[in-house]
Formats: structure tokens, C-alpha cells, sequence
């Protein structure tokens, strides 16, 4: 994993949220800390199957 790029991102979602609360608009996230731990889950979640190498290609078996 890139520190490098994990900082520049956190502060870039940082500097946008900043800017949305600023303008008064709201934000294209869940602005609760349950929404954003779902987020980690599904994270978290997709990681674990990669990393237990299984899954199922559903858009080949599509044919797609």
C-alpha cells in the first residue's frame, strides 16, 4: 500500500468535504459514522474474497 497515495486521497476527501460544507450543499457520501463503517464493510468484504482467491465470474458466465 502507497502512504503517499492514501494521504493525498484522505486529504483530497478531506478539502471536498470542507468545500461541500462551505457551500452549504450536501455531501455524495453517507454523513453518518454507521454509512461510512458500511462503506469499510463492503471494503473489507471485497478484500477477504480476493484474498481467498474464490469467487464466481459472473459477467463471463453472462458472456458478457
Amino acid at each position: 500500500m502507497d502512504v503517499t497515495i492514501t494521504v493525498l486521497a484522505l486529504t483530497t476527501g478531506f478539502l471536498a468535504g470542507a468545500l461541500f460544507a462551505f457551500l452549504g450543499v450536501p455531501i455524495p457520501a453517507p454523513p453518518t459514522v454507521a454509512g461510512v463503517a458500511g462503506i469499510v464493510g463492503i471494503f473489507l468484504g471485497f478484500r477477504a474474497i480476493q484474498w481467498l482467491d474464490v469467487g464466481y465470474d459472473l459477467l463471463g458466465a453472462l458472456g458478457v
